[in-house]
């Protein structure tokens, strides 16, 4: 489809150099149109809404839910998003849900280089492989954590996730979600978050794209409490983004593939479902720039905990036991007096899975390079390497800037198990435990 057949109410076509408008702040209620006097003004259904549009309420939490946590949109679009065929089970993917049972969950510490790129023509959805996952998603606990490697844009089908939000982590190349609500963009850098059940289409504006995905089953993510932080810092509100309303009236033969119930599904659609020409209400994509999180860190001693570091956050019923935690490792000033800076050794209750973006992690001298994951599962005992702790025990405690760099980590309270393609891929780096080897007793009675 040419791009040049988007309309968005306020700006020129979606194109691969046009700049994308947006609206600004974290879970506010929003309210836009593409075409003048398409939202109902004082009400949400009007009797006969302007332009013959149809009125669509996509919720995103029940009914009751408090309205702090609440999140639902009104969508008025050209057809209603029942019209559609029959579903049909979609063949041949390495997407997987919770619970999955296909390997044992090792005790060990895992490590991959970046995976390889599939062969030409594949889009997202034929793409992303699923490398670990927790919980159950019919239960809506827990998450699961993908890499997506694809060389060609979704150009005659669509997708929605029933089972859970989706948060994208790209490592190279763009990413543009063509929503239900508009249009999305996140570069290498940045991330962008799709809700369940919100329909899209996944474009690739500079051709392959890389990357990671957290899929969470649980409550919508969320931007974490400051406590004696107070009111500002970390990911500020401001700087979340969410598209302007945008629209496809277009009919022809395309696909709509759906996951629910751990499976994905596809059926025959005649026309673009991202038909909405005006929305107002909280569900809606966004995305946020990691340049622009206020990092956090000691003026005095002590490496202080990574949660200090978290972009978003998504509780469970247990305070302060996050059923994910997004969590980046930016550039920053160590000041600290008296102290070995990088993270120390620990062993952690909660699951610990982290990428590389670009740069070097700054608890990692070799073996974790751009594109790389490791998974550090509950009490699995790690830190930084020989290399480094030797390093960091004898450096200059100056002031020193950590810069080009940028991680990430997706942290859980539960147990991450990694699938049968995650554990035989050749990336697995099967000798990861000797990071530790040439660490050597200094004790001295």
């Amino acid at each position: 489809m040419p791009v040049s057949d988007i309309a968005d109410g306020r700006t020129a076509a979606a194109s691969s150099t046009t700049t994308l408008v947006y609206q600004t702040g974290f879970g506010n209620e929003f309210a836009t149109e593409a075409l003048p006097g398409a939202l109902p003004v004082g009400r949400n259904s009007p009797q006969k809404p302007a332009y013959g549009l149809y009125t669509e309420l996509l919720s995103g939490t029940s009914f009751l839910a408090p309205r702090a946590v609440g999140r639902r949109s009104w969508l008025y679009r050209i057809r209603p998003s029942a019209k559609n065929a029959p579903f049909r089970p979609y063949a041949t993917h390495l997407w997987r849900s919770g619970p999955v049972e296909e390997v044992p969950m090792p005790a060990d510490r895992l490590r991959w280089n970046r995976f390889a790129m599939p062969k030409a023509g594949t889009d997202f959805i034929d793409g992303l492989a699923t490398l670990a996952v927790n919980g159950d998603a019919g239960m809506q606990a827990g998450i699961a954590v993908h890499v997506y490697r694809a060389n060609a844009s979704m150009t005659d089908r669509f997708f929605a996730n029933h089972d859970g939000e989706m948060l994208f982590v790209p490592q190279t190349g763009r990413l543009r979600l063509a929503s239900e609500m508009g249009i999305v963009e996140a570069k290498p850098g940045e991330i962008a978050v799709l809700p369940r059940g919100v329909r899209c289409r996944i474009d690739l504006p500079d051709g392959p794209s890389y990357g990671f995905v957290g899929e969470n089953y649980g409550m919508h993510l969320r931007l974490p409490d400051l406590g004696p932080l107070g009111s500002n810092g970390l990911a500020n509100p401001r700087d979340f983004e969410t598209p302007v309303a945008a629209y496809e009236d277009r009919t022809g033969d395309f696909e709509m593939v759906v996951k629910t119930g751990g499976r994905l599904w596809v059926c025959d659609v005649d026309r673009s479902p991202l038909d909405v020409v005006a929305w107002h209400g909280t569900l809606a994509p966004y995305r946020y720039d990691l340049a622009r999180f206020n990092t956090m860190g000691t003026v005095s001693y002590d490496h202080p905990d990574p949660s200090i570091y978290t972009v978003l956050t998504a509780p469970s019923d247990t305070p302060g036991w996050a059923n994910i935690d997004f969590v980046i490792f930016p550039p920053r000033w160590m000041v600290a007096e008296d102290t070995f800076r990088p993270p120390w050794f620990h062993r952690n209750v909660m699951s610990e899975f982290m990428g590389l973006i670009h740069g070097q992690y700054d608890a990692r001298a070799e073996g974790f390079t751009p594109g790389g994951t490791s998974l550090h599962n509950a009490f699995t005992a790690h830190g930084p390497d020989a290399s480094t702790f030797e390093t960091a025990s004898n450096a200059a405690l100056a002031p020193h800037k950590i810069d080009n760099t940028l991680a990430f980590m997706f942290e859980t309270r539960y147990p991450l198990k990694p699938t049968r393609f995650a554990m035989e891929s050749p990336e697995r780096q099967l000798e990861y435990y000797k990071t530790w080897d040439s660490l050597t007793a200094r004790f001295k009675a």
